[in-house]
């Protein structure tokens, strides 16, 4: 038995600190185990008393039977370090520390966390600071959450990691006010030891769990997340995550803007996004979509049918549904001869969505046909129905016929219970019929129940030490970032770098035409701020340009700058920004987005994590404001959008190759160029450790 298969599913659990008052904090885990009928050995621990609720007590964790497979440390951290180090030599598998004073309070509590851990030795820890675990699957509760005096709280197949202890109380209560059941809710509190990944990780593979939900504030080990986020989507177990701490008012200034664009949260959408996660936008969702998931039917699209038996409420649900981007189209013309010929009236009048059948009267064979007619309609994915203040007097007829037709069909059917009635939404529930006493909700649910397929893995790209071998920590100047981009088959445009004046002017006259002056600096980044780039230029303007340059970054204080940059100037295209940024928590990420001096004030960008397949590069431009731009906008030509995803996976294989040592690094603009003229990078931006 692993240690966590036999933390949440002991055969002997250990109670250390056990109080012989049951109505206290430290009582109720044993008063717990009892309520909800553990079949395993108890075994308290206190040695003030010979018996606890009718069970031998022991004085000291040396004195127990044997080792047990769990065991939950009701003492605070003076003396929790002791018995968590009596317990590993006992043999425990795994133990859970309530207490709190730890990591989560200052450099001391740290410290205590650190001895705690060390003290485990081989026994693996849940917590500290944590609320404990409930196993409703098996009737085993490892917590002290006063969220297990309800009592009726029902099993069921969505399983809950939560980083808070009081979160899960919270879902537990109002899990069992709406009649849904939980399989396993565990808390993680502090993970000293344990980790939200290490409970995903377990549960994807727990047979009584169909769907994991998960309350995060922030990722120990993302690579341990992935991989357990892959095997779920594998094995069709949908993960819904609620992830709070949103600002980016904490997160490190950046060099780039790529680093101004990569916020810690958006970097989250991204992992969650690239790993088939769904995120639950508010706390509410966290419920309700694992809820509706659970039910095990998806959408192929996003048309949804609403019935409803009151006008308003039908308006209001169809209201947020479109505010949500879920469409809900009128019936085709069969279904709305159906329809018609079941409510007796024109097909003019039925031709609408939502369908509205109060003047029909709430009869159940009308009721059924509604329902079938649109289930069996090959113009929507979905169906909800909207369950009006008629319906409380005779609410089996609603779920009579709803539960009825479900049966009959694949797709989901959603009940809007309108009026205030938790009552109707425990009972819809129960029944296997996901119920919402909100628009708001339904909406969610509706556009968390897409179907999606998880392409294969990317391979990752090997680094290559000798790639930065020779370079400078810090920024790197423009020529030789883009020389590195180069390497890869990033295209850059046609450029001279020298180092006077009188080499630029020369550099000039070797590209011919109109060209671009730039300032060669490993100290300054943004060359325009400080007017260290001019653009269309002749030859001859370009010793003046030059002075002009350097008297101005006099003038500021700047630093001489190492030499000039003189380019091609590149034309009609469509300029991109695509960059690397380093997460401190998650790790490497791409950036592509709208680009040019203004990228920062339009923040249209997408984000994947690294490594990357074609099929992300191709969604990142999918899901651009921008790519109504590339596409061709009001007669525009089409950009080379094929070029461009070609550019994204060549920079992408540069930051793998490039390893630990790449902090930042940036193109922008890369000019986008019209169908089949290609794409090139017209400015390099290298940051390194």
């Amino acid at each position: 038995m692993s240690a966590i298969a036999g933390l949440l599913n002991p055969r002997s659990v250990a109670i250390i600190g056990a109080s012989a008052d049951l109505s206290k904090m430290t009582g109720r885990p044993v008063g717990y185990l009892q309520k909800y009928g553990f079949s395993g050995e108890i075994w308290p621990v206190n040695p003030r008393a010979e018996t606890i609720a009718g069970l031998r007590c022991y004085p000291d964790i040396a004195s127990l039977p044997g080792a047990p497979d769990a065991a939950i440390v009701l003492l605070g951290p003076d003396r929790a370090e002791a018995a968590v180090r009596d317990l590993a030599r006992k043999g425990c598998l795994a133990a859970v520390v309530l207490a709190s004073g730890y990591g989560e309070a200052n450099e001391d509590g740290a410290r205590r966390q650190a001895a705690l851990k060390e003290a485990a030795a081989s026994m693996r820890l849940l917590g500290p600071n944590t609320i404990g675990l409930v196993n409703l699957t098996d009737q085993m509760m490892l917590s002290a959450t006063g969220a297990l005096e309800v009592g009726d709280l029902p099993a069921g197949r969505i399983s809950v990691v939560s980083q808070s202890g009081g979160i899960l109380g919270s879902l537990l209560s109002r899990a069992a006010d709406r009649g849904i059941g939980f399989a396993k809710l565990v808390s993680t509190g502090n993970e000293a030891d344990l980790d939200s990944s290490d409970l995903i990780e377990h549960l994807v593979e727990d047979e009584a769990t169909d769907v994991i939900a998960v309350y995060l504030e922030g990722l120990r080990r993302p690579e341990v997340f992935k991989r357990a986020a892959r095997r779920a989507a594998e094995l069709g177990k949908p993960v819904v995550v609620y992830k709070v701490g949103r600002s980016d008012s904490g997160a490190r200034a950046a060099t780039s803007h790529t680093g101004a664009l990569a916020g810690a949260d958006r970097v989250y959408d991204a992992l969650f996004r690239q790993y088939g996660v769904i995120r639950a936008e508010t706390f509410t969702d966290l419920l309700d979509i694992p809820a509706a998931l659970v039910a095990g039917r998806r959408t192929e699209g996003d048309r949804v049918a609403i019935l409803t038996s009151t006008g308003g409420a039908g308006t209001l649900l169809a209201d947020n549904c479109g505010l949500a981007g879920i469409d809900v189209p009128a019936p085709d013309a069969a279904t709305t001869q159906r329809l018609a010929t079941l409510l007796n009236e024109d097909p003019a009048a039925v031709g609408r969505n939502p369908v509205d059948v109060t003047l029909a009267g709430l009869r159940p064979e009308l009721f059924r046909g509604a329902i079938a007619a649109l289930l069996e309609s090959p113009s929507y994915d979905a169906v909800v129905v909207v369950i009006g203040s008629s319906a409380l007097a005779t609410p089996d007829i609603v779920a009579g016929a709803i539960l009825e037709c479900q049966a009959g069909s694949t797709k989901p059917i959603l009940a809007y219970v309108s009026p205030h009635a938790p009552h109707l939404v425990r009972l819809l529930n129960g029944k296997g019929i996901p119920a919402f006493a909100t628009p708001e909700s339904c909406a969610s649910v509706l556009g968390a129940l897409r179907r999606r397929t998880l392409p294969p893995a990317p391979a990752p790209v090997a680094a290559d030490a000798a790639l930065l071998e020779g370079l400078p920590a810090g920024n790197l100047n423009e020529a030789e970032s883009k020389a590195i981009f180069a390497r890869f088959g990033v295209p850059v445009a046609r450029e001279y770098a020298t180092g006077d004046a009188a080499g630029a002017e020369a550099a000039a006259r070797a590209l011919g035409g109109e060209v671009v002056l730039k300032i060669l600096s490993r100290a300054i980044a943004h060359k325009s701020d400080l007017g260290g780039v001019k653009v269309g230029l002749q030859a001859g303007q370009v010793p003046e340009a030059c002075a002009t340059m350097l008297e101005r970054l006099r003038a500021a204080g700047a630093p001489a700058p190492e030499g000039f940059l003189v380019q091609e100037r590149v034309r009609g295209g469509v300029e991109m920004i695509l960059g690397f940024h380093r997460d401190p928590q998650l790790g490497p990420v791409i950036l592509l987005g709208s680009g040019g001096v203004a990228a920062e004030v339009f923040q249209d960008t997408a984000l994947r994590l690294l490594p990357i397949a074609r099929t992300d590069a191709e969604a990142m431009v999918d899901e651009l404001k921008s790519a109504a731009l590339l596409r061709g906008y009001r007669g525009a030509l089409p950009a080379d959008i094929p070029a461009l995803v070609e550019a994204v996976m060549a920079f992408a294989a540069m930051a793998g190759a490039a390893g630990e040592r790449l902090l930042e690094a940036e193109i922008n603009p890369l000019f986008v160029l019209p169908e089949g003229q290609g794409a090139c990078a017209a400015d390099g931006l290298v940051v390194l450790r």
